[in-house]
């Protein structure tokens, strides 16, 4: 274990000097296999190269172009005025009009930042415009985020799928039940939060026949995830990448229905699909050899048996993984730490009968935590930075959120029902 030890630590020391995640997994590999010596080290390019060939993985690009594509433009200003419309009139409606509205798009675009850069744009300002704190918006933005990750489609289930051998089908459908449990606990906080502080209400002048205009202009965004998903993907008539390339096919149809895409635009929009699609696959790659490395150091049976052998409770098992996935995802970005953490935590899910779909819904609630909980906080610093307030503001604020999203993890962690609904 000296040699897996020590490239944990390099790996550690390369994060805390800012060398980027995948170098760092890179360099980290390398001086371990350095240490053991008993392997050539050409084998870490072999093992990076290795996951590049799975088809499931060219689901993302086409995710990412999706939630590119109909996240912007009329559709998702349509989004934003329907939830306001419905929800704005009472109290904390603006907060609970931006958690609706990330619900709606997390159906689109699977990622947690690229809802928390794309909705906050616009949901951040226009807060702060009918009268609401900026702290309190950027902690909205920052929790409801997340939200993206859990319901389907989402890039990191497709990133545990690959990993752990899981069906994507299965995990997307065990999403929908946390997904709107966490949805509905972040309503409650910010009704409270706004009675409490007596934040403004949106006096929204409703009209059935406005309603149910804007209601038709947001169906293209509501139908897409029932019908790609819940249709199409759990239906069986097509894989989740046929699924994926579908979703990008179907978001182009739209925009040229509401005609505000341009060919430049267009343009635009795929370069930011390739190179968003490139981190992800680096991090794949480098993820895959440091993985590969501890596996056959026996680092992840070795783990577990001195769990099994310190700790006979699974409960306190149960307890123990999610404190280490909570304090790992306040440092460590959500897709190398699924990445690197899987093979680590399922044999320890396997031997005290935890259901692997179920250990990917706890990975990943906890993981989305961390990401709006500092140091390293990515939702938490793109809204902040949108919202133009300091970052302890928006922690304090963030509180009773944090507070909402453990309970929903304490619940999906000890009540297997959640995750298992539909199977």
């Amino acid at each position: 274990m000296f040699e897996v030890a020590m490239a944990i630590l390099v790996f550690l020391a390369l994060l805390a000097i800012s060398v980027p995640v995948s170098f760092a997994l890179f360099m980290s590999t390398l001086t371990g296999l350095a240490l053991v010596g008993t392997y050539p080290l050409q084998i870490v390019a072999q093992q990076s190269f290795a996951p590049t060939s799975n088809f499931l993985f060219l689901a993302i690009p086409f995710f990412i172009l999706t939630a590119d594509l109909l996240a912007s433009g009329k559709l998702g200003q349509t989004v934003i005025g329907l939830a306001t419309k419905l929800v704005g009139r009472f109290r904390g409606g603006v907060g609970q009009a931006s958690v609706a509205t990330s619900v709606v798009f997390s159906g689109v675009s699977g990622s947690a930042v690229a809802d928390a850069s794309g909705l906050g744009s616009v949901l951040i300002p226009w807060s702060k415009k009918v009268g609401y704190p900026g702290p309190f918006n950027a902690a909205v933005n920052a929790s409801s985020s997340v939200i993206g990750v859990i319901l389907p489609p989402s890039i990191p289930m497709i990133l545990f799928a690959a990993t752990s051998g899981v069906s994507v089908a299965a995990i997307f459908l065990a999403g929908v039940i946390p997904g709107v449990f966490l949805a509905a606990a972040y309503f409650v906080v910010c009704w409270v939060v706004a009675v409490r502080n007596g934040f403004p209400r949106i006096r929204v002048k409703l009209s059935m026949r406005n309603l149910a205009k804007d209601l038709l202009l947001a169906l293209p965004a509501i139908l897409m995830p029932i019908i790609m998903i819940r249709v199409v993907l759990l239906g069986g008539i097509a894989t989740v990448t046929e699924v994926a390339v579908l979703s990008a096919f179907y978001a182009i149809l739209i925009r040229l229905l509401y005609r505000d895409i341009s060919f430049r635009g267009l343009i635009n929009t795929l370069v930011n699909t390739a190179a968003a699609t490139g981190v992800v696959m680096l991090l794949i790659m480098m993820s895959e050899a440091l993985s590969w490395f501890l596996t056959v150091q026996r680092a992840p049976q070795q783990i577990t048996d001195s769990l099994l052998s310190n700790i006979g409770s699974p409960l306190v098992i149960l307890l123990l993984i999610n404190l280490i996935l909570l304090v790992v995802g306040a440092f460590l970005d959500m897709s190398p730490a699924i990445l690197l953490l899987t093979p680590v935590l399922l044999p320890i899910a396997e031997a005290i009968g935890l259901d692997p779909i179920q250990l990917g819904l706890i990975m990943i609630l906890n993981l989305g935590i961390g990401l709006f909980t500092p140091p390293v906080g990515t939702t938490l610093y793109i809204s902040t930075s949108i919202a133009k307030v300091p970052i302890e503001q928006t922690v304090k604020a963030l509180l009773p959120f944090y507070a909402a999203s453990i309970v929903v993890l304490l619940a999906v962690t000890y009540i297997p029902a959640l995750t298992t609904f539909g199977r």
